[in-house]
């Protein structure tokens, strides 16, 4: 019997946009979803309580991080991620992949997933940000781009350096997926390698590869039934690299599947590298993004099929004074909000509007009082899961198109 099961209640008829409801062994997603990210078991700042009353339905824990915490074994002996936080839901786990990136390309060029320039093309000279006083990228040689300094990537897997200790640590399928279980999240992701943006398209070629191999080893890995894996689609923004991983991921017996890796640089891009993979996918069974969930991107994975999404944006950035309203971004540090009384956003019916001023948020940020990210936070999980549920409620009632149309004009996003 599977760990999951997904069945569609609606779809649109002008896009790809779909609402369905997922099961899982901690309780129903009602898809679209945004997936609270909860790093270290833990949604910064907030109860599991307040979590809930934000209107997210499951959250994603971090398995590179509780590694090298050690805290996979803890988390075992408590009976499993859900009872470990008092999470009365469904949960996640990603595999480590994106943190493997994030330590070698990453912190090598100071780069994230998206780069100012199509992957693979030309580096215009001072495009991108160096990290630790290392070479601007437009100065290193291809070979140098795609051999990152702190990490070794093989067949095998993976090994690096501990940030915490200096040893040398390994994460490897096999070691992913013993990993997650003792974790004991409701869904998990196979173990993949995300390439940088810089990558070339050989590299890039070669990774896709490796992380189908990977995938198999994963599958074989795996012992628990109660558990869901998901398989990672990887590609960059090449299409028959993308439409390959598509093909031979799908083909493995995955419970559902993660698009993955670096997808353009533009909104235009985002929605054709998407589109790419959920047009190769099949219908009956969940596609979770990952990494990607902001208001100006959400709306458009949804209308290419996405059932799923994570990203640690909303919450990162409502922690340092930037709320999301239908207006558009509000940076509440800044001195017009010092004697705004009114409410964040009027109709708004989260803890934060229905409770405090503007002025007292922008008090609380200015004096560094914890209760401002705490608040902010609640709030943009609250906007980002109230704009999905309108998503839902819009592919039920057969407008969706209608909806993200009219989302468009605003221009807020």
């Amino acid at each position: 019997m599977a760990a999951i099961k997904f069945s569609t209640q609606a779809k649109d008829t002008k896009t790809h946009a779909r609402m369905a409801t997922l099961k899982t062994p901690h309780g129903a997603i009602e898809t679209p979803a945004f997936v609270a990210v909860g790093t270290l078991a833990s949604v910064r700042t907030l109860a599991p309580d307040e979590i809930r009353q934000a209107g997210s339905q499951v959250v994603l824990a971090n398995t590179y991080h509780l590694y090298l915490e050690g805290r996979h074994e803890v988390i075992q002996k408590a009976g499993g991620l859900a009872k470990f936080m008092n999470w009365d839901g469904p949960t996640m786990t990603d595999s480590g992949g994106f943190q493997v990136f994030s330590m070698g390309f990453g912190a090598d060029h100071g780069i994230g997933k998206n780069v100012p320039f199509f992957p693979g093309g030309d580096l215009p000279a001072g495009s991108l940000p160096t990290a630790g006083g290392a070479e601007s990228p437009a100065d290193l040689t291809r070979s140098e781009l795609e051999a990152p300094r702190k990490i070794k990537i093989t067949e095998d897997g993976v090994e690096f350096q501990s940030p915490r200790e200096g040893n040398i640590l390994e994460l490897s399928p096999e070691i992913s997926v013993k990993i997650q279980q003792r974790l004991g999240a409701d869904i998990f992701f196979a173990f993949d390698e995300c390439t940088s943006p810089l990558s070339s398209y050989e590299y890039t070629k070669q990774a896709v590869g490796r992380t189908t191999r990977w995938a198999k080893r994963c599958i074989e890995a795996k012992t628990r039934s109660d558990q869901a894996i998901f398989g990672v689609i990887q590609g960059g923004v090449w299409q028959d690299l993308r439409n390959q991983s598509t093909k031979d991921i799908a083909s493995l017996p995955f419970d559902g599947y993660g698009l993955g890796g670096p997808v353009g640089i533009s909104r235009d891009d985002i929605k054709k590298v998407i589109g790419w993979m959920t047009s190769g996918l099949p219908e009956e069974k969940p596609r979770h993004l990952l990494g990607m969930g902001s208001p100006k991107e959400l709306v458009d994975v949804i209308a290419e099929g996405v059932d799923l999404f994570d990203c640690v944006v909303p919450t990162r950035e409502a922690r340092n004074g930037t709320l999301y309203t239908k207006a558009g971004k509000v940076h509440i540090k800044n001195a017009c909000h010092r004697e705004d009384f009114s409410p964040l956003e009027g109709g708004c019916r989260c803890h934060l509007c229905t409770n405090f001023t503007r002025s007292y948020l922008h008090h609380l940020f200015r004096t560094g009082e914890l209760l401002g990210k705490r608040l902010a936070t609640i709030h943009n999980l609250f906007f980002i899961n109230e704009l999905v549920r309108q998503c839902r409620d819009a592919v039920a009632a057969g407008a969706f198109e209608d909806f993200r149309q009219e989302f468009y004009a605003n221009g807020a996003y």
